[in-house]
């Protein structure tokens, strides 16, 4: 008799404190407003990419109302040294979503939390960061936190040579990075007038969150985002002794093929990323898969939590997709995120572009959110697999396309 009461008051909590869902669910299209005979088409774009050589596969994924509507795998995983296919469980190398998804987010907390101000200049955590001088009348003007997840700083979009920077402080040297962009990088006009696309924003960044917490970005993007959303595919693989999970590294889409005739798996293709940082930089290193960012989407879209779990608060996630009011008119960006008009063909010919955000990545991969449907675009390709010739502009924008409308 005390074994059947314990038994059912077991029941009775679990059917009180339901075990968290694990993973997105997924649901066929009509379930969220969606016509699958018109979302079908996407297949038939991505193949006929697939035959032009642009690219030799894909995993496609759409979201909608926090479920997945869409999620299909195209093509071939590898090429060389051998064909493998895709599978939707393929991990790609994310390039530069690794400053949305996980610099942005991470950067975004310590925001919300008070630990960082977006008006704080850089040198308030890198002592020594060099303003911007005016040539004419030798007035300095500090570069903020804000300049550098807009893009609005003015640093140098990336190093003019990796080698030559290599040949001076070493690889492996990202503190020697961080004090070259402190001292030495290109200041090229006054913070929050214009917008230069930079990879040396987010190592900056990078830099201001591991001085602020103390821990590296993977360790805290992994503490703080991933594992609270339950995500189980999405990590960075640093370089520098770690042991990296085989069962990962296994699911991973190859890149490049280097010149000693190696390609790159389960390590970034971007070379600071790769080369300097060992595979823990602001603005590459992430890899993920399709269900992974389907759930970081719907928590985005549903300010900021996803079953139960949050990683930013919704007046944050408001903030963070917001123009800023004090920056020109030229520059354009949200808070890490491209709009409409900083990346007009991600958002595709059909969507309400006023409110769409999303962000590119060099490897070919891609994320599209837009608030006014609640759906998000997710764009998996390796484009750069297995030489750096291929293309992906014209597939984000038709796939866009397709998706918005598909809905009824």
């Amino acid at each position: 008799m005390k074994r059947i009461l314990l038994i059912l008051t077991a029941v009775c909590l679990a059917a009180c404190h339901p075990v968290p869902q694990q993973g997105i669910r997924r649901v066929t299209p009509d379930r969220v407003g969606l016509d699958a005979r018109h979302l079908s088409l996407i297949d038939s774009t991505v193949n006929a990419s697939i035959r032009s050589g642009d690219i030799p596969g894909a995993v496609v994924g759409v979201v909608r109302h926090g479920q997945l509507a869409y999620e299909k795998a195209f093509g071939l995983k590898s090429v060389y040294p051998q064909e493998d296919s895709l599978t939707v469980e393929s991990l790609f190398d994310l390039a530069s979503l690794s400053k949305c998804v996980g610099t942005t987010i991470c950067m975004m907390q310590l925001v919300e939390r008070g630990q960082v101000r977006l008006v704080d200049p850089v040198s308030t955590y890198i002592p020594g960061f060099l303003p911007w001088v005016d040539p004419e009348t030798g007035r300095p003007d500090a570069i903020t936190v804000q300049d550098l997840l807009t893009h609005s700083s003015g640093l140098d979009a990336y190093l003019s040579s990796v080698p030559d920077y290599v040949e001076r402080y070493g690889a492996g040297t990202p503190d020697s990075l961080v004090r070259y962009i402190a001292t030495e990088a290109g200041r090229n006009f006054k913070p929050g007038t214009q917008q230069l696309y930079s990879c040396l924003n987010f190592i900056t960044l990078q830099a201001i969150l591991e001085k602020v917490t103390g821990q590296r970005l993977c360790d805290y993007a992994k503490a703080h985002v991933f594992d609270v959303l339950g995500l189980e595919h999405t990590t960075y693989f640093p370089l520098d002794g770690d042991a990296v999970r085989p069962d990962l590294a296994a699911l991973c889409a190859p890149t490049q093929v280097q010149e000693d005739g190696s390609v790159l798996v389960a390590q970034v293709h971007d070379p600071i990323a790769r080369i300097i940082n060992r595979g823990n930089s602001g603005n590459a290193g992430l890899f993920s898969s399709v269900e992974d960012l389907a759930v970081i989407c719907a928590a985005l879209l549903n300010d900021g939590a996803w079953n139960g779990r949050r990683i930013l608060a919704p007046q944050t996630v408001r903030k963070m997709f917001e123009v800023p009011a004090d920056n020109a008119y030229e520059v354009a960006r949200a808070l890490g995120w491209d709009t409409y008009y900083t990346a007009p063909y991600t958002s595709g010919d059909i969507f309400e572009v006023r409110n769409t955000r999303g962000h590119t990545g060099y490897t070919g991969t891609s994320i599209l959110l837009d608030p006014d449907t609640d759906m998000a675009v997710i764009i998996l390709a390796h484009r750069v697999h297995p030489y750096d010739e291929g293309s992906v502009s014209r597939l984000r924008s038709t796939i866009a396309s397709i998706a918005a409308a598909s809905v009824r």
